[in-house]
């Protein structure tokens, strides 16, 4: 069943646009989707909205704009936006050397005289680098371990190079960073000092959602199987990753380990609360008359830090080729660069998610005021490409929002 609040108008614009998207590799990556949704909006608020499928296959609960979602890497966003709370209250700064706030020295051992800061870890231009999801460290074991490793880092491209590669280990760092420095758990402080401040019920890894958020949970699946967030309306028995031993978070120890929330994609929020988020953007740091980051650090965040120029850094395939702090920009004019999934040509700057069978975008037109949040679900390890570096069934969500835009 489809769920529309356009007119007719807008569905002609949707098909006419989906059979520009890519013909027939669109629709057939539409219909292995378990669910889509998506919003569109303004600095004011929605303007439409859309959503098809299941929410839940095993109950045939079908999917609405309010039902979370686990966005992937889009949670890196929201990291950045409680980052810039504590550079404004001057619990941390950009360009400070992070060993102190840790506890312990941060260096890449291949280049130890060169401190690491902030403004690197949230712009993955720290040298730090991903092996094998190593990222992913389970309860009981502490990033200081993860990161004595020399997998953990770049023995080529040290900090301070402005050498960019994605990489999720990153905020795991940045995360037991912001447990020391508020003496917090990571996931309690970012609901109750960055969700909360927006209006948004959503979480980080499921403790701290409300009952009816976790009831309207969006279930990830693969090939027709249950890969995550099956919870069956309940809070999940193990709320972070156990490798061996009792799943007690008495176990947590502050600082040690902000793995365990999972800071690089473990944000679970619907897409009319992610509209929000961009609507925040949009007003400069307000949202509904309320203050959540001041105009600068809106800037702070939004502006391009880094920028491929063919030699500064490893462009996955042509998707990331401008960056500021957690933050990317579309699209960019740099020969091998495809990071445009609209096929307009209009700069926006959000940031995209790739994870269980799920691909999710927030993405602003600061220009134009407007803006998308929207994901796709259901999806195969490797679904149909589309026109630019992203996924067929990414670009036709996208342009699916952006039609309820120009209704």
């Amino acid at each position: 069943m489809w769920l529309y609040s356009a007119g007719v108008k807008s569905w002609i614009a949707v098909l006419i646009l989906l059979a520009l998207a890519g013909c027939a590799t669109v629709p057939n990556a539409q219909e292995a989707a378990v669910s889509q949704a998506g919003v569109a909006f303004d600095r004011n608020g929605e303007v439409g909205n859309f959503a098809n499928g299941l929410a839940d296959p095993a109950t045939g609960r079908t999917v609405t704009p309010d039902d979370p979602v686990r966005v992937a890497s889009i949670s890196k966003l929201l990291v950045g936006i409680g980052v810039m709370k504590l550079v404004e209250s001057g619990k941390l700064e950009l360009d400070r050397d992070v060993s102190p706030q840790l506890g312990w020295t941060l260096r890449n051992p291949a280049f130890p005289e060169r401190p690491i800061t902030l403004r690197m870890l949230l712009s993955h231009t720290s040298s730090v680098r991903d092996h094998n999801d190593q990222y992913v460290i389970p309860l009981g074991r502490i990033v200081r371990d993860v990161m004595s490793g020399p997998t953990s880092w770049d023995a080529t491209h040290g900090p301070g190079e402005g050498y960019f590669t994605y990489s999720n280990l990153n905020f795991p760092i940045v995360a037991s960073i912001i447990e020391r420095v508020t003496g917090e758990r990571f996931d309690i402080w970012m609901r109750r000092e960055v969700l909360e401040p927006m209006k948004l019920d959503a979480c980080y890894n499921w403790p701290t959602c409300s009952d009816a958020a976790i009831k309207r949970a969006v279930v990830l699946t693969q090939g027709g199987k249950a890969i995550k967030d099956d919870l069956g309306g309940r809070q999940p028995d193990c709320p972070v990753y156990v490798e061996d031993g009792p799943c007690d978070l008495a176990l947590w120890k502050l600082g040690e380990n902000g793995a365990l929330f999972a800071p690089q994609g473990g944000l679970r929020i619907s897409m009319r609360d992610l509209a929000r988020v961009g609507r925040m953007f949009l007003n400069e740091g307000m949202l509904d008359g309320a203050r959540i980051i001041s105009p600068a650090s809106v800037e702070t965040l939004l502006t391009p830090l880094w920028r491929f120029d063919g030699r500064n850094g490893n462009t996955d395939h042509a998707f990331y080729c401008s960056y500021g702090l957690a933050t990317q920009q579309i699209p960019t004019a740099v020969e091998g660069c495809k990071d445009d999934p609209a096929g307009d040509g209009i700069s926006r700057v959000g940031h995209a998610g790739d994870a269980y069978g799920v691909r999710s975008g927030l993405w602003i037109d600061r220009v134009g005021s407007t803006g998308v949040a929207y994901f796709v679900s259901g999806l195969g390890e490797d679904p149909p490409r589309g026109t630019s570096a992203y996924r067929a069934a990414e670009e036709a969500a996208m342009r699916r929002a952006l039609a309820l835009i120009s209704r």
